[in-house]
């Protein structure tokens, strides 16, 4: 596989802010989204037993796996590994690719692009906002559903997407609040 980077930390967004979390992020995606955040190009081959040997050192069993788009590469053999070794399996993908045959995921966080959705189910919907096709979203099934301020890099206009956010929420409350909390703690 092609494997990014591995690092621990706490996960940032979502369910599960706060949560320490092994993070395995693939290489590659299917999208160039103009906001991303992620330098995910660069990448060393690894097998699926050297991930998990990797992984294993850390003193959590939660691991998020990432990209770029992880769904590109996920096997079904790499999730009955990790969860033979006790780890709980959340990804986080842009849901335009099915998760691959027999693959046993415990927690997808879906964050939609301008692709159509073909992930079989989606536990946490994330949506930047501010965001224009909010209908769309809306009529997505999903357990789960988090409206996400979009950080542009300039502190005045995040702020106002913040606030922005915020006034959505409260007019619209099937959406919860999912900040960047590893940005605001300077955590990576």
């Amino acid at each position: 596989m092609r494997v990014n980077e591995i690092f621990y930390s706490l996960q940032g967004e979502g369910r599960y802010t706060g949560t320490p979390a092994v993070f395995l992020r693939l290489s590659g995606c299917n999208t160039r989204c103009p906001f991303c955040d992620t330098q995910h190009f660069s990448y060393t081959e690894m097998t699926e037993e050297a991930i998990v040997e990797a992984v294993s050192h850390y003193p959590t069993r939660h691991i998020v796996i990432t990209g770029g788009e992880p769904t590109m590469q996920l096997t079904a053999t790499l999730c009955q590994l990790l969860h033979r070794e006790g780890f709980f399996i959340q990804i986080e993908t842009n849901g335009s690719l099915a998760l691959p045959h027999g693959c046993d995921v415990d927690w997808i966080t879906c964050s939609p692009k301008d692709l159509e959705l073909r992930i079989q189910r989606i536990d946490e919907l994330k949506v930047l906002y501010p965001n224009d096709d909010m209908q769309r979203f809306e009529a997505i099934n999903a357990k789960e559903r988090r409206l996400q301020p979009l950080d542009t890099g300039n502190e005045l206009t995040t702020n106002e997407n913040v606030k922005a956010t915020i006034d959505y929420i409260l007019e619209h409350p099937i959406w919860n609040l999912s900040l960047q909390t590893h940005k605001i703690l300077n955590v990576r």
